[in-house]
């Protein structure tokens, strides 16, 4: 029996291995097959590590940049709900619920220390007067913002007496700024007094908006005016100072043309 002919083992050739497009197109599939699978069966390992794990999850809370606050009342008012997945962790809930129950913190940084720690970095608002409030005393920031009330005033922070007077320019002026741009202006003026001056200032009195003035220790006092033009204020202040040294009443309203008197 006569085997096939050539022609016929080339037609049997091509049948059983197909053309090389349908090749090309399975391995292409296969391929994709098993990228497919290696990447749902990654995923699915990412999310059992992330959220299924013991590995990755919350088991310390980390607190830094605390003065008068404790790291522990801190953690208290943080609220991290330790034990749980470090992923699921919400930061801005964290921050937000930090400022709402501690008003002394004036910015907190709320970061995720890999793998078991939420670290929490606190700066506190430091007091530049403070105001008498009933048995203690409220603080009052650089940016005027009433934070927090103690039994005892700190020490090196001068006091802030309201003493509006009654005259119609200053009742007007009370009415056109209100009491809260009354006590920032106190807080501009504090915050301009000059540094060796600063620790002998006891209280800052304002009677109206432009009508500020010091009192410092040893009877002397100071005559500040309003609290516009603060740093030429501070610098005639320390000039006057020096050249007097005596001098017990000091007024710096103008500036440029500062006044002193012994009594």
């Amino acid at each position: 029996m006569a085997g096939p002919s050539t022609a016929e083992r080339g037609e049997r050739q091509q049948e059983s291995s197909g053309p090389p497009p349908a090749r090309l197109l399975r391995k292409r599939r296969l391929r994709t097959i098993v990228i497919l699978a290696v990447s749902v069966l990654l995923g699915a390992g990412c999310v059992w590590l992330l959220y299924g794990s013991s590995w990755l999850r919350t088991d310390r809370v980390s607190v830094s940049g605390t003065r008068v606050l404790t790291p522990e009342q801190v953690r208290s008012a943080a609220a991290v709900p330790v034990g749980g997945p470090m992923v699921s962790v919400d930061i801005d809930a964290i921050e937000a619920r930090l400022r709402r129950k501690l008003p002394r913190i004036d910015t907190v940084d709320v970061s995720r220390s890999w793998p078991h720690t939420i670290t929490l970095k606190v700066i506190e608002r430091t007091p530049v007067l403070v105001m008498k409030k009933g048995a203690g005393f409220v603080e009052v920031d650089a940016e005027g913002v009433r934070f927090a009330t103690v039994p005892q005033a700190p020490k090196g922070v001068p006091a802030l007496e309201l003493a509006l007077s009654r005259s119609g320019s200053a009742t007007a002026s009370l009415r056109r700024f209100g009491t809260d741009a009354v006590v920032r202006a106190a807080v501009r003026v504090a915050a301009d007094i000059p540094v060796a001056v600063a620790h002998t200032t006891r209280t800052v009195k304002v009677a109206s908006y432009d009508a500020i003035s010091l009192e410092l220790s040893g009877g002397r006092t100071v005559v500040w005016g309003s609290a516009e033009n603060g740093r030429a204020k501070s610098r005639a202040l320390t000039a006057l100072m020096k050249a007097a040294p005596d001098a017990r009443h000091f007024d710096v309203t103008v500036p440029t043309a500062p006044a002193s008197a012994a009594s």
